[in-house]
């Protein structure tokens, strides 16, 4: 299965609770942390909820 890898590019401060929840189960706790997952619906599904604060790329 393909992986992603997330960066977080904006700060969650401000954010509502489920986006702050978001980012911590993709693993995210600082900024321009990045972080490799499995491209499963699940994650796609959580990266989608925080676009505006993550870049995803493909490998």
């Amino acid at each position: 299965m393909a992986t992603i890898k997330v960066k977080q590019v904006r700060s969650a401060i401000g954010r509502t609770k489920t986006q702050k929840r978001t980012l911590e189960a993709l693993g995210l706790k600082k900024l321009h942390q990045v972080v490799e997952h499995e491209a499963t619906p699940s994650v796609l599904g959580m990266v989608a909820a925080v676009r505006h604060l993550v870049e995803v790329q493909e490998n």
